[in-house]
């Protein structure tokens, strides 16, 4: 498939969820129905109803990821059916990681959508909505230490380091607040800055998830069995920035880890464009093909079957 070329797909996380999403797939390819069936039967919900109608849940936390990881593997099993999409290397932004570990073969659906929905439920639990909150740094070349020493003594953290020219920070809704003002006086001369307050519900990748990291690695414990750890070496850790070792208790670790520590997603991007040749994103949105331009990579988006049918049809 795709003239035997290395081929690393992507997933993107929370914030990417849209009503209707993977509807297409559902309706066109059989296979992809049995992957919301299997999520709902792992679930014991309706997971095909909560993305194509229009209940408002969708985008409560607990149950976005979930609905999320579905239509992503949903998607990716339909372009196998289809056009015999077979990656080489998986990558995802934050709650993407855990699609990229099913789409892998680390961890089955199942298990991964019952781990996401506690995952969801545990980081909304940690902080009050309206207590914590989120903001995108973008600037040219904006450099995490420099943040980092803008915000000492300011209970928020870099939570995403997404590109040289964007970083997200995370934390306490006053310490948010007081960030932005401390960068209007602190910042270089000569240089601009945008910052974007991010509609979510809690202050995600930082220290205040430390609270629920012990309840979450006892969830990960309940599915140790499940997981084929062989696999993970072709998948990229937002908390390392590297692949995923071949140990069980390492990517456990990781991924509790992800929970209260910045996604090094410059990082995974590089790693991947260093093995592929090319890379896809494949989810109900497309933030992460912007991220790659900026190291210079060409990322193609799929975030339906049109978009696929453009995609594929040069290489058919």
């Amino acid at each position: 498939m795709m003239n035997g070329k290395d081929i690393a797909v992507v997933f993107p996380g929370q914030g990417s969820q849209r009503a209707g999403m993977g509807k297409d797939f559902y309706d066109q390819i059989p296979g992809c129905r049995q992957v919301y069936e299997e999520a709902a039967n792992a679930l014991g919900w309706d997971v095909a109803a909560m993305c194509f109608g229009d209940d408002e849940r969708l985008n409560l936390t607990e149950y976005t990821q979930p609905c999320i990881v579905t239509t992503e593997i949903c998607m990716l099993r339909g372009l196998a059916e289809r056009y015999g999409f077979a990656p080489d290397f998986f990558g995802g932004h934050s709650l993407g990681e855990y699609t990229a570990l099913v789409a892998a073969g680390v961890l089955p659906l199942a298990a991964a959508v019952k781990i996401v929905q506690a995952r969801g439920r545990l980081m909304q639990e940690a902080v009050p909505v309206g207590v914590g909150g989120m903001a995108a740094v973008i600037s040219e070349n904006i450099e995490a230490d420099f943040l980092k020493k803008v915000m000492e003594g300011l209970n928020a953290d870099i939570a995403n380091i997404n590109s040289a020219n964007q970083i997200v920070v995370s934390g306490e809704q006053t310490a948010i607040d007081e960030a932005e003002k401390r960068l209007e006086q602190h910042f270089p001369e000569g240089k601009t800055f945008r910052y974007i307050r991010l509609n979510v519900s809690a202050p995600f990748h930082s220290r205040m998830m430390k609270t629920i990291e012990s309840r979450f690695a006892e969830t990960l414990a309940n599915f140790g069995g499940d997981l084929q750890p062989q696999n993970a070496v072709s998948v990229t850790s937002n908390f390392t920035g590297n692949f995923h070792t071949a140990d069980v208790a390492a990517i456990k670790g990781n991924l509790v880890s992800q929970l209260s520590n910045a996604v090094k997603w410059r990082q995974n991007m590089q790693t991947l464009a260093a093995k592929a040749q090319d890379i896809y994103e494949v989810g109900p949105g497309r933030p992460l093909r912007d991220f790659f331009k900026t190291i210079g990579v060409t990322c193609q988006s799929i975030t339906g079957l049109n978009a696929a049918e453009k995609v594929f049809k040069a290489t058919h």
